[in-house]
């Protein structure tokens, strides 16, 4: 993906310390209320005295607006008449032109627990995955210029992103419909499980065995999502796996067939390597069997090793001489 030029700058028009401001606006206010005083008791040109006081403090209740705090990590787009006029980003208090438009937003990190969705793996198989994330901010001018987050949050009564709060929800929004279709996508990319019949790579990543390296690669797809809405993704992983309900009771019991067989496999090893040292003892201690009885003595060895129960120990009386 072609990497976009950066449009955000920091914001370098007119601002005042908050509290200068404030001493500025009340010293006028004092002065506009003193004219109104003297214009009313003066005899002659005090309609003079009265609308400039007058004028003072309709200033003053303008500039009132003009002030605005702003606390660590959190930024403000400003915005004179439909222009860009930059990003503000130093915390305190500070005024500023009352007409412009102050847009606050928050460069903290923000967690997505995002629901488990159903999607394919690789081999076809309907699973049920979910993620969790840590994304932020990073670029203000995409984020409010660039995408229409703002629309997708509606306030109580009518009013389109009016708050911080409120656009921050729209680009978690945002965030959870990219989310689900990076997920859908790495998903997608890989098996379920490690099934040797489908599977002829015995290296190959799984969404069970991958673990780092799945989450590396939800990470960057959803990085390459949100990167044209200066969004971030800190970190990523997979929090929920399973089968879809539907085949969830057929895939157990092949995972317990599965296991049945590598414990028979290991069983079965066992039990004739133990024959096998039978049979050394046998012939180290000068013990001569015939074929016949060599054969018997191994079947029962195996059918004693590998049976799922105790031997029950039968005695052969048919051939005893009476």
């Amino acid at each position: 993906m072609e990497k976009q030029q950066k449009k955000e700058f920091e914001y370098s028009g007119t601002k005042l310390n908050g509290f200068l401001g404030l001493i500025i606006l009340i010293a006028l206010i004092a002065l506009g209320i003193y004219s109104i005083v003297v214009g009313a008791n003066a005899e002659s040109n005090g309609e003079w005295l009265i609308g400039g006081g007058i004028a003072l403090l309709v200033l003053d209740f303008i500039g009132m607006f003009g002030f605005f705090t702003l606390e660590p990590n959190e930024a403000i787009v400003m915005i004179f008449f439909g222009e860009y006029r930059g990003t503000f980003t130093k915390h305190g208090f500070y005024w500023t032109n009352p007409f412009m438009s102050c847009k606050k937003l928050t460069l903290r990190a923000r967690n997505l627990d995002a629901e488990p969705i159903k999607v394919n793996d690789k081999e076809g198989n309907p699973i049920l995955i979910g993620l969790v994330m840590v994304w932020k901010l990073k670029d203000t001018y995409k984020a409010m210029f660039d995408i229409d987050a703002q629309s997708i949050v509606t306030g109580a009564n009518g009013t389109v992103g009016a708050t911080a709060s409120m656009r921050m929800n729209a680009f978690e929004k945002y965030v959870r419909i990219q989310s689900d279709a990076a997920l859908r996508e790495v998903a997608g990319l890989y098996a379920y499980d490690d099934n040797k019949d489908t599977i002829d790579d015995d290296n190959e990543l799984t969404l069970r065995s991958g673990g780092t390296e799945i989450n590396e690669q939800l990470v960057a797809k959803l990085n390459e999502r949100l990167e044209f809405a200066g969004i971030e993704v800190k970190e990523a992983r997979l929090n929920y796996l399973a089968y879809a309900p539907e085949i969830a009771a057929v895939m157990l019991r092949r995972q317990q067939a599965t296991a049945v067989i590598a414990a028979r496999e290991k069983i079965v090893e066992g039990a004739v390597s133990m024959v096998k040292l039978a049979l050394d003892k046998l012939g180290e201690e000068n013990i001569e069997l015939d074929e016949e009885k060599r054969a018997a003595m191994v079947s029962n060895l195996l059918v004693v090793l590998c049976a799922d129960e105790s031997a029950q120990p039968v005695i052969n009386t048919g051939t005893l001489n009476h």
